[in-house]
């Protein structure tokens, strides 16, 4: 998506939410999501297959026992 469509993007999302957005305001929003869109698809190209998605290996601790003396597992 081009600069101006971005920006008509944004202030056509605006006006629908009823969220009044000046001019300078609605520029720096979607240069903001343009600056995401780009990172977006940084990530997006990048080569992964599925074995490297981090989620696979995350593992939580268990939470420590606040049992003592004798019922303490």
């Amino acid at each position: 998506m081009s600069g101006d469509g971005i920006l008509a993007y944004v202030k056509a999302s605006a006006a629908l939410q009823g969220v009044p957005l000046d001019e300078a305001r609605a520029g720096r929003v979607a240069a903001h999501l343009a600056r995401t869109a780009q990172l977006a698809q940084l990530l997006d190209d990048a080569p992964m297959a599925a074995h490297d998605e981090p989620a696979e290996i995350y593992k939580p601790l268990a939470f420590p026992s606040t049992q003592t003396g004798d019922d303490a597992p």
